[in-house]
C-alpha cells in the first residue's frame, strides 16, 4: 500500500512532461511522382521550440512537419540538433517555395537559417531526402 502511495505521488509531483507527437503520414507529389513521408507533428510553440532537438537519428523517410496558425516568416535554428537536415517552406495549400539545407550546432551561438519568405509550414527530413527523392520547389505537399 505504501508502495503504491509513494508510485502516486511520484507521478503527480514528477518534474518531466511527456509530449507525445501526432504522426501521419504526408504524400508529396512531384509531377507523376509520387512519395510518402511519415512525420512528427509541432503544432504548439513547445513542440516547435523542441523540433529534432537530441535526435541521433532519423528514419529515412520520416521527418517533422512545422505546423503554424497562420503566415510566419521566422528562420530556423539547429541548436542542439545532432544530425544534417533538410528544411522545405510551404505555403497553405502545401506548394514547397524553398528548400535549404542546414548543419548541427551544438555550440551557445547558432545560425539562422532564414527563408526569406512568409509560409504556413515547414517540414525538416534528413539532410538530402528532398533532392534524393527528385523533390523540388514548386511541387506539392498533399494531405498536410
Amino acid at each position: 500500500m505504501w508502495k503504491n502511495g509513494l508510485k502516486l505521488i511520484g507521478f503527480l509531483f514528477r518534474q518531466e512532461k511527456i509530449t507525445r507527437l501526432q504522426t501521419k503520414i504526408i504524400t508529396v507529389s512531384s509531377g507523376e511522382r509520387i512519395t510518402k513521408l511519415t512525420v512528427q507533428v509541432a503544432d504548439t510553440q513547445e513542440k516547435r521550440d523542441k523540433g529534432l532537438m537530441f535526435v541521433g537519428k532519423l528514419p529515412e523517410n520520416e521527418g517533422m512537419l512545422f505546423v503554424f496558425s497562420g503566415k510566419t516568416n521566422v528562420g530556423f535554428w539547429m541548436k542542439n540538433t545532432l544530425i544534417p537536415l533538410s528544411i522545405a517552406f510551404l505555403e497553405s495549400d502545401g506548394k514547397i517555395l524553398k528548400i535549404l539545407d542546414m548543419v548541427p550546432c551544438t555550440e551557445d551561438e547558432c545560425p539562422i537559417y532564414d527563408p526569406e519568405l512568409s509560409y504556413h509550414y515547414a517540414i525538416e527530413v534528413n539532410l538530402g531526402w528532398f533532392e534524393k527523392n527528385q523533390i523540388k520547389v514548386g511541387d506539392f505537399v498533399i494531405d498536410i
